[in-house]
């Protein structure tokens, strides 16, 4: 039987699990330890792009410009976060099983995310699903953070796979799905995950409403496949 998807590639933060409600209650936890302050507002600061998604630097930055800054309160805060935050995580429903699933039917699976690789392992350690993927490709490996096509490229390489042989899984239309789409890939885009509401139509072969719809996607093109042998 030739299948023609053999591997899924999934981002991890907000495809797999809401990695921004998690943040969002690291935020509500250092406010209430300052006494003062805005959570929404906090997690904000985050989504800038600059300095970065996991910057501390984001924390500082909320702190001098609410005039909350102090040395102890930055150094209780950057612990809170870290701590809070993975603390929080709660994976997406079906999750687990999407995966077992595709094990099951000898696809292979891999993680291609952002975050640098001891985040990402603490993360996948703590949702207790790392064996799941058989590779995992992050920014530190990589050099490049993605649009770029040379993450997606670096992961097709380490499978030894062709992009059309390939369904990426991500939440962000502009990081994950076109980037995708535009070197050959089968795409679906995970709108479930999507919290910063994308607006407009999203050019992807199948739109999730939840995580276990992959599974109508890789699993047809098998049959399908099969018929036409």
């Amino acid at each position: 039987m030739v299948k023609s998807i053999k591997a899924v590639l999934f981002d991890m933060d907000n495809t797999l699990f809401d990695f921004l409600e998690a943040k969002l209650t690291a935020c509500k936890r250092m406010v209430e330890h300052l006494g003062a302050g805005n959570p929404e507002e906090m997690l904000e600061y985050f989504l800038r792009g600059t300095p970065g998604f996991e910057d501390l630097e984001n924390i500082r930055d909320y702190l001098l410009d609410n005039e909350l800054y102090s040395d102890e309160d930055y150094e209780i805060c950057c612990n809170i976060y870290e701590t809070i935050k993975l603390e929080a995580l709660v994976l997406y429903p079906g999750v687990k099983q999407t995966l077992e699933i595709l094990k099951e039917e000898h696809i292979s699976l891999a993680l291609v995310t952002d975050a640098h690789s001891h985040n990402a392992i603490k993360r996948l350690d703590r949702m207790q699903i790392k064996e799941y993927f058989d590779i995992i490709v992050t920014n530190d490996m990589t050099g490049a953070k993605k649009p770029d096509h040379k993450v997606f490229y670096f992961a097709l390489d380490l499978l030894d796979i062709d992009p059309s042989q390939a369904l990426f899984v991500g939440d962000s239309p502009g990081r994950d799905i076109e980037p995708a789409r535009k070197i050959g890939m089968v795409t679906a885009y995970a709108a479930y995950g999507d919290r910063r509401h994308h607006s407009g139509k999203v050019e992807a072969d199948m739109i999730l409403s939840g995580i276990t719809d992959v599974l109508d996607l890789v699993l047809e093109k098998e049959k399908t496949e099969e018929k036409r042998l």
